[in-house]
């Protein structure tokens, strides 16, 4: 700030200049203050610089297999925001196809079918939200048909190979595994009183830390898994009374 003083008409008169931004002076003269534009000062005022962070870059993970909570009906193996809905009502997929993409923990992931079949019903659409467990697609399995032989009987199909049952105790609320992954931690207690959305266990998989959380209120009455434990998807991991 400079200070100034002069004499008009006889008159003493003090004047301040503090120099303001973009060219512009703060003029006081006699305790009257005055904002005044100096185009040259303008010119030469030194310009700010903005620096743009450059947009991190999406993870992508491999694809997810949908866990059925139904038969014909895959359901989201998290929670997240679907981003993307491939298939359409009656097209026909294949194993391993993907039916629909979600983001989840700022993933990118493909949920895929796990068999093939034909779509019946789409439930979600791109943009909404969903939980763990929420119905995604829903298809129906596609028949092989059978061609007889020119000189004999059409051979009979062979039985469908048994499927390892999932021990889940009866008359009782349990928590299942939403996808195949490695117990890394067990969170809840026998005893312990839990309300929705209480987490039971922490799981690894894909690479990703899950809180496995219960869809039920209850007392903790069993813990089926333990640390380090590998597990398959839908099988039990606690059981609430």
């Amino acid at each position: 700030m400079k200070q100034f003083k002069f004499t008009i008409d006889g008159k003493e008169v003090k004047a301040t200049v503090e120099p303001q931004e973009a060219g512009v002076l703060s003029v006081t003269i006699n305790e009257n203050t005055y904002s005044v534009e100096v185009p040259e000062l303008a010119q030469h005022a030194p310009r700010p610089v903005i620096h743009h962070a450059a947009a991190p870059a999406p993870v992508f993970t491999k694809p997810i297999a949908a866990a059925p909570v139904a038969a014909g009906v895959v359901a989201a193996p998290l929670p997240g925001t679907i981003t993307k809905v491939l298939v359409a009502e009656g097209a026909k997929v294949k194993k391993g196809d993907t039916l629909v993409t979600m983001e989840a923990m700022k993933m990118e992931n493909s949920i895929t079918a796990e068999s093939d079949g034909i779509v019946r019903k789409i439930h979600v659409a791109a943009g909404q939200s969903v939980n763990q467990g929420d119905a995604l697609v829903e298809f129906e399995g596609l028949a092989v048909p059978q061609t007889a032989p020119a000189d004999g009987p059409a051979p009979q199909a062979a039985p469908a190979p048994a499927q390892k049952p999932v021990a889940v105790p009866a008359g009782a609320n349990t928590v299942t595994a939403p996808l195949p992954g490695t117990i890394t931690k067990i969170v809840a207690s026998v005893g312990q009183q839990l309300n929705p959305g209480d987490t039971v266990v922490v799981m690894e998989a894909m690479k990703m830390e899950n809180n496995i959380t219960t869809e039920f209120g209850g007392t903790v009455k069993n813990i089926l898994v333990q640390q380090g434990d590998q597990v398959q998807n839908g099988q039990a991991l606690v059981e609430l009374s």
